[in-house]
């Protein structure tokens, strides 16, 4: 029993210590609260005051700021307000002035007005006296105002025509001895170092037989193997009493060609009727086709032309059969190349573009399709197509003048064509043309005022204009020799060159009785 109640007093005396433990832990906790809440309302309390020092100094610095920039502002405007006083009072002086000065001008005007008035009188009473003094001049003289200014007129045109022509002389003067020498001396080195054969080329073949038995099989059954030939060929054949010959007539030398070597080959072999005509024609075709080829790529290897297109070196292949006035077209375009190159040399130009251009130069009379365009625009579209080079293209359009020359090569080719073609021997022309051109020279001088008579002589290669001395004078003669070479160059075509003498005699004759 007392077990119990020692331990009961043991378990109160501990909840008693418990008890008094808990309170004044309790005790203590909230002195401790109080004393950090104290604290914590301390020290807000200086930071309220601290904050609200440095809101008022900011405040403060805000204010002075506001302060200073409205001060800025207000010495701003009155500074502005000053400018636009002293602008207003320039104005107003720059007003006062103006208004000055046109007092003045109107002052001035009024001065000038009068002083027109004055001298209008002053010039009305001057042109009665010229008037009067232009009549009594007329009256002297026995001519109008209008006369005698057209006589004036009339004078000075004829001083300033005679003044112009002498300046003419002495300028083409000029001109020809500054460059007469020099070319001269080009041409005759180019001509002397190119050499070149001319032989004329005719419109009919002679193909000689052995005997005259030949021509019956030839002529055939009813005439149907010479016919069989003539349309396979394109050739007329003539069978005369020309002992031994058979004649070829065609101007297309192709042609003429192909029927000399198919009847050499008919001839040969002794079979001779419409069918195996016809087979050694076809055979005979395709060969000249080749050899055309083949010619047109020997030439180019000869000149060392190289890169030339295939279809142009069949036309300078074809060209062995054409003719121009008589002259061999291939022969004529090698000579003109070899004569380029040589004067493009002495020139200092491209010699290889040179020699390409006289080459091809008349390339255009090849083709028998386009019978209207002139032979120069025809090859120059034919170089152009075939991608040549731009100056060759123009050397070839130009060499007849048909369009403008855009390169030094072109004057060159123009030149050369001109020396192949005035040789002597070179070329020929029917005696019709012949006459023609002469006919036309001469016609074309007597067109020209005071030409008395004209004579084309040395084969049309000179022209002799005589004048009359009481109508021509000497500058006169000068110009109607400029005038007339002028319009041979622009309106005929010719081989070479013209030379033309005007002269101009003054007789005196009296008799002694």
């Amino acid at each position: 029993m007392e077990i119990y109640l020692v331990v009961i007093f043991v378990m109160l005396a501990f909840g008693g210590g418990i008890t008094a433990m808990f309170v004044l832990n309790n005790s203590m906790l909230k002195s401790k609260a109080d004393r950090i809440i104290k604290d914590a309302e301390t020290q807000a309390e200086i930071t309220k005051k601290d904050k609200m020092l440095e809101a008022k100094e900011r405040f403060l610095s805000l204010k002075a700021e506001h302060e200073k920039e409205v001060q800025s502002r207000n010495a701003q405007i009155i500074q502005n307000e000053n400018k636009l006083k002293q602008m207003e009072n320039t104005l107003k002086q720059k007003t006062d002035a103006a208004i000055k000065k046109d007092q003045e001008l109107e002052s001035v005007k009024q001065s000038l007005n009068s002083q027109l008035e004055t001298v209008k009188s002053k010039q009305s009473e001057v042109d009665k006296i010229v008037q009067n003094q232009v009549k009594q001049l007329e009256k002297i003289a026995g001519l109008t105002a209008a006369e005698a200014k057209n006589q004036m007129v009339e004078t000075f045109q004829e001083e300033a025509k005679t003044e112009a022509l002498s300046r003419i002389k002495e300028i083409v003067d000029e001109a020809k001895l500054t460059a007469s020498k020099e070319a001269k001396k080009i041409v005759l080195s180019t001509i002397q170092r190119t050499a070149a054969e001319h032989a004329i080329e005719n419109s009919v073949s002679v193909f000689n037989i052995d005997n005259d038995e030949m021509k019956g099989r030839i002529i055939g059954r009813e005439g149907r193997n010479i016919r069989a030939l003539e349309a396979a060929t394109g050739v007329e054949i003539i069978v005369d009493d020309t002992p031994e010959a058979i004649i070829l007539s065609c101007f297309d030398p192709i042609r003429r060609e192909i029927a000399r070597l198919s009847m050499h080959r008919l001839v040969a072999d002794g079979r001779i009727h419409p069918a195996r005509i016809e087979e050694v024609v076809n055979k005979t075709k395709k060969q000249i086709e080749e050899e055309i080829v083949e010619i047109g790529e020997r030439t180019a290897i000869d000149l060392g032309i190289h890169g030339l297109h295939p279809e142009l070196i069949r036309m300078v292949g074809r060209m062995r059969y054409r003719s121009s006035y008589g002259q061999n077209l291939l022969q004529h375009s090698r000579e003109v190349a070899n004569l380029c190159a040589t004067m493009a040399a002495e020139f200092g130009l491209n010699v290889k573009l040179a020699k390409r251009a006289g080459l091809l130069h008349d390339i255009g009379k090849v083709p028998d399709d386009d019978a209207e365009t002139p032979h120069a625009l025809l090859g120059m579209k034919l170089a152009e197509k075939y991608k040549e080079h731009p100056e060759v293209v123009n050397a070839i359009g130009a060499h007849h003048d048909e369009v403008e020359m855009t390169s030094m090569i072109s004057p060159i080719i123009q030149a050369c064509d001109a020396i192949s073609g005035a040789r002597p021997g070179a070329r020929r022309e029917d005696s019709e043309n012949y006459m023609k051109r002469l006919k036309d020279l001469e016609n074309m001088a007597m067109s020209f005022n005071g030409v008395e008579k004209a004579f084309a002589i040395q084969a049309g290669r000179e022209l002799r204009v005589m004048v009359e001395s009481d109508k021509i004078s000497d500058e006169q003669a000068e110009l109607i020799s400029l005038n007339l070479s002028t319009r041979i160059q622009t309106e005929m075509t010719y081989p070479g060159q013209i030379k033309i003498t005007v002269i101009r005699e003054r007789r005196s004759v009296n008799f002694a009785k």
